[in-house]
């Protein structure tokens, strides 16, 4: 189980100056046990702060934030994370780059045969989870950009995390890449039935992945509005094509350009227009 309570959650960064909008301020948000939540927004809108709050990685400021009723305050073994880079160890192959934190752990408890026999089944499922079965005994430089990001989403599971928290692990790759780890992440969640929080800056990516879109907005950062996805759980890419799929990203869109104080194309033309008129 991994319901997350978070409740009047804020963050300010150091000492900030009287009137310095908070990175976070007064954020209040359930996430459900096996729910693949995304959150998009305007840049310094603190999805990622929300993140790494999440993770046990940054403090905060206020409020509350739980796991399964246990306050976070630290990094935990239930939560996992994966970041925009992959952060492999070069000089270990894609298995051992995968096996790494159990080895850790058994060198620290001494791990009986059983359980580090257990720990090599596991890695070996998760080399046919992500696909690369055929590339167990390779190095990271021998991996393209895709292939990498498989391998350090393996490596956060291993451990069985009940949470996946994901940031921008997709913002490198190309779009045909980014496509096959769509689908690809998808289906991990089915599998492991991980509850996974995904921040993103692209609005058709978190609408394709989500189960509810987040929609953060700046200066302070705070919710300004969730929306659910009107999709099934089973997902294709000619869904992107559908009327209501297009329509969600249309307002989410526009939201977050209203949020951000960015001006419409309305706006803009309106504005071009009285400028001619003018001269």
């Amino acid at each position: 189980m991994s319901k997350v309570i978070i409740e009047q959650l804020g963050k300010v960064f150091g000492k900030a100056a009287p009137g310095t909008p908070a990175a976070l301020q007064d954020v209040n948000l359930s996430i459900e046990d096996n729910e693949f939540m995304t959150l998009v927004g305007a840049s310094g809108c603190g999805k990622s702060t929300l993140l790494r709050i999440l993770a046990g990685l940054d403090t905060k400021s206020s409020g509350f934030a739980s796991c399964d009723g246990r306050a976070i305050t630290a990094p935990g073994a239930e939560r996992a994370m994966v970041f925009q880079h992959y952060s492999l160890y070069p000089w270990l192959s894609v298995m051992d780059n995968i096996k790494f934190s159990r080895q850790l752990q058994s060198n620290r408890e001494n791990l009986s045969s059983s359980d580090v026999e257990a720990a090599s089944g596991r890695a070996d499922a998760l080399l046919d989870l992500i696909g690369l079965r055929k590339a167990a005994s390779a190095y990271p430089n021998q991996l393209s950009g895709g292939m990498q990001q498989r391998v350090a989403i393996a490596r956060a599971l291993m451990g069985r995390p009940a949470m996946l928290l994901m940031d921008e692990p997709f913002g490198a790759l190309d779009a045909q890449t980014r496509e096959v780890m769509h689908d690809l992440i998808l289906h991990i969640h089915r599998m492991e039935k991980t509850t996974i929080v995904f921040v993103t800056h692209d609005v058709e990516e978190a609408i394709y992945l989500g189960q509810r879109v987040v929609l953060m907005q700046p200066r302070p950062g705070r919710i300004h509005s969730i929306y659910p996805v009107p999709l099934p759980a089973e997902r294709n890419q000619e869904m992107k094509h559908l009327p209501s799929f297009r329509e969600l990203k249309a307002e989410i869109l526009a939201r977050i350009r209203e949020s951000s104080g960015m001006a419409t194309d309305t706006d803009l033309l309106g504005k071009l227009n009285q400028t001619a008129e003018q001269a």
